[in-house]
């Protein structure tokens, strides 16, 4: 389960984030592609230092290689 309550899936365009208010829509652009992808906060996290995202794996696959596991993205709240 997630913060929201709903059930994560991963097939979805979600994501977790500390303290941005869940529902809020963001853009999160991996700057090495160019390629973007908009998904929903729907959870808490990363707990991790240095992260400020844990996206879902669709998400994720949208705009990297998911065998990187982690990498360096710009993102930009559209709506909270």
């Amino acid at each position: 389960m997630t913060a929201s309550g709903e059930r994560f899936n991963p097939s979805a365009m979600t994501a977790a984030h500390k303290s941005l208010p869940l529902g809020s829509r963001v853009r999160v652009t991996n700057p090495a592609s160019g390629d973007s992808v908009t998904v929903r906060i729907n959870d808490r996290g990363p707990y991790v230092g240095g992260r400020c995202l844990d996206l879902s794996r669709a998400a994720f696959a949208a705009i990297g290689d998911t065998g990187r596991g982690v990498m360096s993205v710009k993102y930009e709240v559209l709506a909270t």
